[in-house]
């Protein structure tokens, strides 16, 4: 159990404070999360990774020489927003482009996604290398999650950019990295995050959940409990058993403990386990054993190799030095000329356009919405993150509420500075993505950014602005999810909200089939997302978007109910 915290929700700010404090030596924080404090060569390649918090040493403490020179940190197991990923990249930034790092989850997809092509639209290069190294997520290594092998990828990658590569060829090993690598993990038991006294799922008695994910999911299915041989050897067999037959005798091995193993009780799999790949005619190269990707507490461990050809073998065993992770293979050399990196400056203070009465009565009508919005959120926030922890990662309701009450705030103080709707809406939209990050903070971003621009700072909007409005909101949201109805998600409850709108503008009769449309998604088994990995498991429970957005829709049409009729 997490125990030491102050404010649950401040838990990652609070860590990457104390964290930046003592290892200022090696590391600074940045808008967003943490780049190097050491001079870097100029025109050397930016090794920018990261995720969700929650995974110490992954992600910050790997920042230094020889690896990343930057890490974005979400919040506990959440994809950090597109604006805090950019805000990092452009203070690691050194004039020779980007790499991003981060393993294949939907929310880093979007939000890592968006930032590279903000970067680019401003000149600077960049690449991307999203990990696949799960075998037990998907057949399809595509669609495969990134786990600890991201350790392996990304020491990779940091390398040929510490050499001097350029971004293309730097970029080019990386995919071939990871390409190369697979992982397998087992837990004992899950783990808890922090204010919260119940793990987000449990392993039954005489069981070990076999394929889990690092954000606290539960595995993709339970097998007997075994003594410590014959789990190295279910590691090692399921490893194997992916290899797609690569051409290489040698490997990079990570036996990863995830949070609450023991070093001495992954000594006591090592054994087994190097004699199980040595038996397979395997070389192991300066193999790593202890915890490096890690889930909050959980107790579990996982076994990544990765197949080295000449090249990769040179870049694994390359030296570094991070706050959590050395390699003393002779000093780190410096380069002759030098810069520190700068923060990228980041700032939200754009002047508001000039707005007129009707649509500040209207700007006034949207920012009391998102108080009473942020209110209901609060009130169910618990029960959202339970039903999302059944087949995901349990942060759901953590992170509506984050994003809603950022919009809110937002859309206040906006309000106060005499904006009109539009502008009030398109501070709350962006508040929302950068401070909630994950698929959520992206998509609410996006949906209410298409919102607002249906409707001017210069007149309040009539009937037809708002449906298109509305009609705009849920083709952002699709278009960037990529969910159909039927995938169990947000959009379940969505299209069917929109389509009854357009129909009969009456936002009641909106809401309550949104509320149906939600109930039934327990029927479905999710299609897209991080949930498809754990489809069978979530059957019987609603999906917490759909859930959330029928929640966000009846608060809304009980608001303006009592605005319309005050004394009723």
């Amino acid at each position: 159990m997490t125990l030491l915290y102050n404010d649950p929700a401040r838990f990652t700010d609070d860590a990457l404070r104390g964290f930046c404090d003592l290892h200022s030596d090696r590391v600074r924080a940045v808008t967003g999360g943490v780049v190097r404090s050491t001079p870097v060569s100029e025109g050397k390649v930016a090794v920018v990774i990261g995720g969700g918090s929650g995974h110490y040493p992954a992600f910050t403490g790997l920042v230094g020489s020889g690896f990343a020179d930057g890490a974005v940190a979400g919040n506990i197991f959440t994809a950090p927003s597109a604006q805090q990923v950019h805000a990092v990249a452009r203070a690691a930034h050194s004039g020779g482009g980007v790499l991003f790092g981060y393993g294949n989850y939907a929310g880093d997809v979007m939000n890592f996604g968006s930032a590279q092509e903000r970067l680019r639209a401003e000149g600077v290069d960049c690449r991307t290398i999203v990990v696949t190294d799960d075998v037990a997520s998907s057949d399809d290594e595509s669609q495969r999650r990134g786990i600890a092998g991201d350790f392996a990828v990304f020491k990779i990658a940091s390398a040929a950019a510490e050499e001097g590569l350029a971004l293309s060829e730097v970029a080019d090993l990386a995919r071939r990295a990871n390409a190369r690598t697979r992982s397998l993990g087992i837990a004992f038991d899950g783990c808890t995050l922090p204010g919260q006294s119940e793990s987000l799922f449990t392993v039954p008695a005489g069981k070990m959940a076999l394929g889990l994910g690092i954000h606290g999911e539960p595995g993709i299915s339970d097998v007997d409990s075994a003594e410590a041989d014959r789990v190295a050897d279910t590691l090692v067999e399921g490893v194997l058993a992916k290899t797609a037959h690569l051409d290489s005798s040698r490997v990079a091995v990570l036996l990863n403990g995830l949070g609450a193993t023991g070093h001495e009780e992954l000594f006591v799999l090592w054994s087994r386990i190097a004699t199980g790949l040595r038996d397979a005619g395997l070389i192991l190269v300066e193999p790593e054993v202890g915890e490096l990707v890690t889930s909050l507490d959980m107790s579990g461990v996982s076994l990544t190799v990765t197949w080295l050809d000449e090249d990769l073998e040179r870049l694994w065993c390359a030296p570094a030095d991070t706050p959590a992770y050395g390699k003393a293979r002779g000093a780190v050399a410096r380069a002759p000329e030098t810069r520190t990196p700068v923060d990228s400056g980041e700032t939200s203070d754009e002047e508001l356009p000039e707005a007129d009465p009707d649509s500040r009565e209207c700007a006034a009508t949207i920012a009391a919405a998102f108080g009473e919005m942020r209110a209901a959120v609060e009130r169910h926030a618990e029960e959202l993150g339970r039903i999302d922890a059944v087949a995901a990662d349990g942060d759901h309701g953590r992170g509506m509420l984050k994003g809603v009450t950022a919009a809110a705030r937002a859309a206040a103080a906006a309000r106060e500075l005499g904006a009109g709707a539009h502008s009030v809406l398109v501070r709350a939209a962006d508040s929302w993505a950068a401070e909630a990050g994950g698929t959520s903070g992206a998509l609410w971003g996006a949906g209410l950014r298409a919102l607002a621009s249906a409707l001017s700072d210069r007149r309040s909007p009539d009937a037809a602005e708002i449906v298109a409005g509305i009609e705009g909101f849920s083709a952002s949201i699709t278009g960037l999810g990529r969910a159909e109805v039927g995938d169990k998600t947000m959009v379940d409850a969505l299209v069917p909200f929109v389509s009854t709108f357009s129909t009969t503008h009456s936002w009641r009769s909106a809401a309550e089939v949104a509320r149906t449309s939600a109930e039934r998604t327990a029927e479905l088994v999710a299609g897209t997302g991080r949930a498809k990995h754990l489809a069978e498991r979530g059957r019987g429970t609603p999906d917490a978007g759909a859930v959330s957005f029928a929640l966000l829709a009846e608060t809304v049409a009980e608001f303006l109910e009592r605005k319309e009729n005050p004394h009723g």
